[in-house]
C-alpha cells in the first residue's frame, strides 16, 4: 500500500471499518499528515450527527409490554430429588405435617418477597429507559436544528471532541470519540465557560469512550466549554486543570 492510498482511507477510518494492520498504518500516516487528521475529525463528527439525527426509539407500548412481563413472569420451580431408599421413604412418611406446612409458608414468603423485588426493579428500569429516551430525543433535536453549528478539537491521546450548539434551542451537545477512560473513582465533567467562570454542564459516562452528551443547562451566552477530571459524582467547581477548552462556534 502506498502513501497515496492512505490519503483515501479517512472515511473508512472514521467509521472504524479498517482492518487492524490498515488502521495502524493509517494512524502512523495521519500523525504526520495534518490534512488527513483534520478530515478524520470532520468525518467522525458528521457521522455522529447523522447517526443520532435519524435514531428511532422503541415505542412506549413495546417498553411497557417488556417491563410488565419482567414483573409477572413466574419463577422456575425448585428442583427436588426424590428419595428412593426404603428407609428414607419411611422417615419421610413419619415426618410431622406441621413441618411440611412451615416449609410451604416459608417458600411462599420467599417467593412473595422475590416478586416484590422484581416489581421494584422493573419500575426502576422502566424509569431509566424513559429518561434515556428523553435525553436521546433532546440530543437528536439539537443535532438536527437548522441553526446547529459545530466545532471539533483534538484531545489527548488521539481522541477528538466536537461541540454542537443551537442558539434557537439554547442547548449544546458534546460528542467525544475514542477518549481514554478516566482513572478509577473519577469521572469526566463538562463545564460551560461563562466569561472565565465555569458552570457545571453534567457528567460523562465513565464506562464509555465514545459518547454524545446533552450538556445540562442552557447555553445562556456561554462562550465555550471545558472538560475536567473530577471525583465520582462530580464537583461544584473544577478541582483540576482542564483537559480541553473549546470555544463555541460563532
Amino acid at each position: 500500500m502506498t502513501t497515496v492510498d492512505l490519503h483515501t482511507l479517512t472515511g473508512a477510518y472514521a467509521l472504524h471499518a479498517l482492518a487492524d494492520d490498515e488502521r495502524e498504518r493509517f494512524e502512523r500516516h495521519a500523525a504526520d499528515c495534518a490534512d488527513c487528521a483534520q478530515e478524520v475529525r470532520e468525518l467522525t463528527a458528521a457521522a455522529a450527527r447523522l447517526g443520532l439525527a435519524v435514531t428511532a426509539s422503541p415505542g412506549p407500548a413495546l417498553k411497557d409490554q417488556v417491563m410488565r412481563r419482567i414483573a409477572t413472569v413466574r419463577q422456575e420451580s425448585p428442583r427436588t430429588v426424590p428419595l428412593t431408599a426404603p428407609r428414607a421413604i419411611g422417615i419421610r412418611r413419619r415426618r410431622p405435617a406441621r413441618w411440611a406446612l412451615a416449609a410451604a409458608l416459608a417458600a411462599a414468603a420467599s417467593l412473595g418477597g422475590t416478586a416484590v423485588w422484581q416489581h421494584e426493579r422493573a419500575q426502576d428500569a422502566q424509569e431509566q429507559a424513559r429518561q434515556a429516551e428523553r435525553r436521546s430525543d433532546q440530543v437528536a433535536a439539537v443535532l438536527a436544528a437548522p441553526d446547529a453549528k459545530s466545532r471539533t478539537a483534538t484531545l489527548a491521546g488521539g481522541a477528538s471532541g466536537t461541540v454542537i450548539v443551537s442558539k434557537s434551542r439554547d442547548q449544546a451537545v458534546f460528542i467525544a470519540a475514542r477518549m481514554a477512560k478516566p482513572p478509577s473513582g473519577k469521572v469526566y465533567q463538562l463545564w460551560f465557560d461563562d466569561a472565565g467562570t465555569m458552570r457545571s454542564a453534567g457528567l460523562m459516562d465513565p464506562g464509555r469512550t465514545t459518547e454524545a452528551v446533552l450538556m445540562e443547562g442552557s447555553v445562556d451566552g456561554a462562550s465555550g466549554m471545558g472538560i475536567t477530571v473530577e471525583p465520582a459524582g462530580g464537583s461544584a467547581e473544577p478541582t483540576s486543570d482542564p483537559l480541553a477548552l473549546l470555544s463555541f462556534p460563532a
